[in-house]
């Protein structure tokens, strides 16, 4: 099985175009997977693909329900297995898909968390701009709320990918798909604050590469080393300010991307549109968004309802000091 997975990674790679957090998590669920073969077949019996059905597929999402994985994971899981079995039908390694007869769990329908625009603007006041990291973090938090741009997204980037001109950034997302993003004035005035003031201290410290060129000469945004700064940096530098601000809730650089979509959305942006900003596919992901603030639901509410703002008459008799009231 390991040599079969080793060809199903590099065809995720070269032919599907796959990020490299794709082809990690594809990988570590075949080993799962591999892993309850050889604990459910006989001894010394190395698994054989061969021999897998739809019944054994369930005992394996049957385990790891047990296992405690909840529902999301079970259906990454599957989707890794489904996308397998139909490369080894597509390259006639296996005559039948045993994943045809294995549905997909339901999933639990959880609106996504956003910030407030004052919690925005709360998290951008936190860093310290007289200091080069500081800058930068500024530069990155604009940035990613901005564009709506994925972390993985964020951190690829490098200093050509920004049109200071146009006031655009070109990311590439999920499947090396390019698209552009128009940038505000706001996030384009924090990347320049930062390429003139923080950039250039940064990139100072960093060690030579192979032949002699800096691992970070390229990249938009270097950690304090002068390397490119990875997507686990921005997790943890954001998690500071968080804490900083006590904003008392789990806030990712997703939670950015949320809030990016949420306030599009509530400002009357075209869904249309907003899809395609944040690089989905299918508009069904993008609807999820659709979700309004109670303050926006309220405001609507008393703008369009005709009695929305009437006095009650009971309201009325009391002020008029009725006794009967």
């Amino acid at each position: 099985m390991d040599s079969l997975t080793r060809d199903f990674m590099t065809h995720l790679q070269v032919e599907k175009g796959a990020s490299p957090l794709t082809i990690k998590s594809y990988s570590e669920d075949l080993a799962g997977f591999a892993g309850f073969l050889t604990g459910s077949a006989e001894a010394d019996s190395a698994p054989d693909l061969r021999q897998v059905d739809h019944l054994l597929i369930r005992s394996y999402l049957a385990v790891l329900k047990e296992n405690g994985f909840s529902r999301r994971s079970i259906a990454r899981k599957l989707s890794a297995l489904r996308s397998f079995y139909k490369y080894l039908c597509r390259e006639n390694i296996l005559a039948r898909n045993p994943m045809t007869g294995v549905s997909t769990p339901k999933l639990e329908k959880k609106l996504p968390e956003f910030l407030y625009p004052d919690e925005v603007e709360l998290l951008l006041q936190m860093p310290d701009r007289s200091t080069p990291l500081g800058i930068r973090d500024v530069a990155i938090i604009e940035t990613l709320y901005a564009t709506g741009a994925r972390v993985s997204e964020l951190v690829g980037l490098d200093q050509t990918d920004v049109d200071y001109s146009d006031g655009d950034l070109r990311v590439f997302g999920k499947g090396a798909k390019q698209r552009w993003i128009p940038i505000g004035s706001m996030a384009i005035a924090a990347l320049g604050e930062y390429l003139k003031r923080a950039r250039p201290f940064l990139a100072e410290k960093a060690s030579a590469g192979r032949n002699g060129v800096p691992p970070g000469s390229f990249a938009l945004f270097l950690n304090k080393n002068g390397g490119r700064l990875t997507d686990r940096g921005v997790r943890y530098v954001l998690g500071g300010y968080v804490r900083k601000a006590a904003l008392r809730r789990h806030v990712s650089p997703h939670t950015i991307r949320h809030s990016f979509a949420t306030h599009l959305l509530n400002n009357g942006a075209d869904l249309r549109s907003v899809q395609e900003l944040l690089g989905h596919v299918n508009i069904s992901t993008t609807q999820i968004y659709t979700h309004v603030t109670k303050e926006r639901l309220k405001r609507e509410y008393e703008k369009a309802h005709p009695r929305a703002r009437e006095k009650s008459p009971v309201t009325n008799r009391q002020k008029r000091g009725d006794p009967n009231v």
